[in-house]
């Protein structure tokens, strides 16, 4: 992590405290910079994700180039380091009294632990292999969980605000399935599309008249 010494650059005296916070809360994972925007050189830096240091080219480029509406803190946009590491940044301008550009904070988020705990629980919720149906033919319970949760899946309805027709299309797959063949089944679909039992016979002998 830099350290600005007490006869350093103002700029790095005013703004030092901000820079070592930020690399404080996010560390080891983000490199705050502070540049100088006269003379496109880093000022300071902390918490290095490269070999930069203070003194080296910024290679900002031009302010004025910048979208006016952003109003000086543009991200976060994406960068990459050279080893492939993805960068999530954020920079903002910072002017002085005159509302001249004074330094530019730079801050550069390493991606790489987010990534990678994604990835772990994308892992841990998505199955790797087809459900063996023949351990579950039998479940009739598991059945009709799955037929009423895939129509809520596609319509993006849930059973609360399912419609007469909703609840008619859904019994409609529940006996194609058979479910209603188990004599228990009735009131199981009722709970589970929270609807008496008495509305589940009656959306039925509709369904089959």
């Amino acid at each position: 992590m830099g350290n600005a010494e007490p006869g350093s650059d103002p700029r790095v005296r005013m703004w030092a405290p901000v820079c070592q916070a930020v690399a404080a809360l996010l560390g080891p994972y983000a490199e705050v910079a502070l540049h100088d925007p006269a003379t496109d050189r880093v000022l300071e830096i902390w918490n290095p994700l490269t070999s930069r240091r203070a003194g080296d080219p910024s290679l900002l480029g031009e302010l004025d180039d910048l979208e006016p509406s952003a109003q000086d803190v543009f991200g976060p946009y994406e960068k990459l380091l050279a080893d492939g590491r993805r960068l999530s940044s954020v920079s903002a301008v910072l002017r002085d009294d005159l509302g001249a550009p004074s330094a530019v904070l730079c801050i550069n988020l390493d991606r790489t632990p987010l990534d990678q705990a994604a990835a772990v629980l994308s892992a841990f919720g998505a199955p790797t292999v087809q459900r063996p149906e023949p351990l579950f033919e039998q479940d009739w319970s598991e059945r009709i969980q799955s037929i009423i949760g895939g129509y809520v899946r596609e319509t993006g309805r849930p059973v609360e605000r399912m419609t007469r027709q909703d609840r008619l299309a859904v019994l409609g797959r529940l006996d194609e399935a058979r479910v209603f063949a188990v004599r228990r089944a009735a009131p199981v679909v009722a709970g589970a599309l929270r609807v008496s039992r008495s509305t589940v016979y009656g959306l039925l002998s509709e369904l089959r008249d």
